[in-house]
């Protein structure tokens, strides 16, 4: 497979991720929303709260994307291996590590101020895990990129 051809791959997987997050975050999580309330009227202004976070925790998750579609432009130009890509991985990090801290969070003062259960706090904490698996692992190939960037950059040095 050429760097063109994974570069397009890359990029259809980057649009298929961006509706799947606009079905979820702009149908799904709503309609969950409604079904809830409507059994469980008494925690209508919770629900409203629970909208906010979980579109709150959107944001990075676009703006990630859109560091994965820079990333894959640079493929496509044969230029995998950058400081440029390696920056946009550790914001990529940044982004995933800052998200999953948030949520959680969130998710404790929602139980502190009663529009939580712990139950639904340890399943969030599956979210946070992968949330974090995904910080560490943008991370390692942010160094990686790096690495590969420095030797590229001394080979082209090199006559």
């Amino acid at each position: 497979m050429n760097q063109k051809s994974l570069s397009r791959w890359l990029k259809a997987i980057i649009i298929g991720m961006g509706i799947i997050g606009l079905i979820f975050y702009g149908l799904v999580v709503p309609e969950l929303g409604n079904d809830f309330v409507s059994h469980y009227p008494e925690y209508i202004n919770g629900c409203y709260l629970w909208l906010g976070l979980l579109w709150l925790t959107a944001v990075p998750c676009y703006i990630v994307l859109y560091l994965a579609w820079k990333i894959s432009n640079n493929i496509g130009k044969d230029n995998s291996f950058s400081k440029e890509n390696a920056v946009s991985m550790k914001y990529i990090s940044t982004l995933a590590l800052g998200d999953s801290i948030f949520f959680f969070a969130g998710n404790i003062i929602y139980l502190i101020i009663g529009f939580n259960h712990p139950s639904v706090v340890l399943a969030a904490l599956v979210v946070v895990f992968i949330g974090v698996s995904i910080a560490v692992a943008a991370a390692v190939l942010s160094h990686l990129i790096l690495k590969a960037a420095n030797l590229k950059e001394e080979n082209d040095l090199t006559i």
